[in-house]
């Protein structure tokens, strides 16, 4: 069975040859898929990539992946299926950051690699823009796909015993979030800091330097600020306000969004994107109106024990946290879009607070953070806790349901290359044509 996450999984990694340059290879094609050639170099590179990473490898399977992908990137030729620059561009952008973060620095990247930034991307680019045609091929072909109940109990009733998912232990639960009320004097602090740094900036400093030195945002701070290309909808409201009306290498005035205060940069624009440097910073409460806040849950504590309010009205009257309050505190996980988190979802502060407590038991007020990494106190209620289980559908029915819906996704893709290689001209060098294929129709007389 073809997975539709693993035609893709293997394409996400930099050439090998960037990696050891030293072991050059005599390259040779081994397949041709329709106007499409697989290289020697592709199947190796990607084999000593996976053993790197102390991934799964075959060679036979990634060769496989590999065929898959090119007859996916003809379709896409046929039926016009693009990807344009942009999205290229900021894909490749989020790459190298990525590596950089893993190298420690741009330099060290440069240095290990032995090329410039631009040549690595040039060397990604390619590579890159046939792997989003890839996916974006596969939503084309098995996207729309929709899955009914019975559907979703036929293939949890038809699973092996042994291929059931064990189901980690998961919590679900309500909150009260009060945020300090952080005196002018605090804010004001913060406000002096940004302008003294701007003006630094101003004076010729390297925003960069800067922005690692004192940027409270660490995942920039580490890339000297930047936070890559974005789109207006992907950013604050007031940070996107400011950000998409500076002229390139300008550098805005202090600009508060929910994260803090900040001064920006413009880096550069494309089209509908743009990407930026920040430093943010953050007033910090002092030690009376961290008193205060914590009076005031404990205030919304008395009553709910009293009986005098509901937790979950309490949440809808109290709560400062606009995601759950409406829900009556109940919290939403984003990773799954449901109510349930694994423990190890939980922030540190939570978990350490959601582990002692009982079902149905409220916990005192105490200090964490939200999602934005902000000082925030909470009060909060366990709802649920399962125990370690094996998946059922009673308890794991959204589990299953995407269980089931990605088996049909397979099904499909599997169909359609089954379909598409009766017409495509597919060639196998001898090397590999003594692989057990999964898909046998890849083995064929020239047409």
């Amino acid at each position: 069975m073809i997975s539709v996450k693993q035609i893709t999984l293997l394409f996400l990694f930099i050439p090998y040859y960037l990696i050891a340059q030293e072991n050059l290879m005599i390259d040779k094609i081994v397949a041709v898929v329709g106007g499409s050639t697989v290289l020697q170099s592709d199947i190796e590179n990607q084999y000593l990539q996976m053993a790197a990473q102390r991934l799964h490898s075959d060679k036979c399977e990634i060769f496989e992946n590999f065929l898959i992908q090119k007859l996916l990137v003809n379709q896409a030729k046929v039926d016009s299926v693009e990807v344009n620059d942009i999205t290229v561009e900021s894909q490749l952008e989020n790459r190298i950051k990525y590596f950089i973060d893993q190298a420690g620095s741009k330099e060290k990247l440069e240095a290990y690699f032995n090329r410039s930034i631009f040549q690595i991307k040039e060397d990604m680019r390619q590579s890159l823009r046939e792997q989003l045609i890839t996916q974006k091929m596969q939503g084309e072909i098995a996207g729309n796909t929709k899955i009914t109940p019975s559907e979703v109990k036929e293939f949890y009733e038809n699973m092996p015993s042994d291929s059931i998912p064990l189901v980690n232990s998961q919590v679900e639960y309500l909150q009260i979030v009060r945020y300090p009320p952080y005196s002018e004097q605090s804010i004001y602090q913060v406000k002096q800091k940004l302008l003294e740094l701007r003006k630094r900036i101003l004076d010729g400093e390297k925003f960069s330097t800067l922005a690692v030195l004192y940027s409270e945002d660490v995942g920039s701070a580490r890339n000297g600020g930047d936070i890559g290309f974005m789109s207006k909808g992907e950013l604050d409201p007031d940070y996107a306000r400011v950000a998409f009306n500076l002229k390139e290498n300008g550098v805005s005035n202090i600009v508060e969004s929910q994260f803090g205060y900040h001064i920006i940069q413009m880096v550069g624009r494309r089209e509908d994107k743009i990407d930026t440097r920040h430093i943010l910073m953050k007033p910090h409460a002092t030690d009376k109106e961290i008193k205060d806040a914590l009076l005031a849950l404990d205030t919304i504590v008395d009553l709910i024990k009293k009986d005098s309010l509901s937790f979950e009205k309490a949440a809808i009257y109290f709560s400062a946290d606009k995601n759950s309050r409406l829900n009556g505190g109940k919290v939403v996980n984003q990773a799954t879009n449901s109510t349930r988190f694994e423990l190890d979802q939980l922030s540190q502060e939570d978990y350490y607070v959601i582990k002692k407590l009982k079902i149905g038991e409220m916990s005192e007020p105490f200090l964490s953070k939200d999602e934005n990494k902000k000082d925030a106190y909470k009060v909060i209620k366990l709802i649920s806790r399962t125990n370690p289980h094996k998946a059922n559908l009673t308890d794991d029915y959204q589990l299953m349901q995407d269980m089931a819906i990605e088996r049909k996704k397979q099904n499909i893709i599997t169909n359609w290359v089954t379909e598409k290689q009766k017409s495509t001209y597919i060639h196998i060098d001898d090397e590999f044509k003594s692989c057990n294929f999964k898909n046998k129709g890849w083995l064929k007389e020239k047409m």
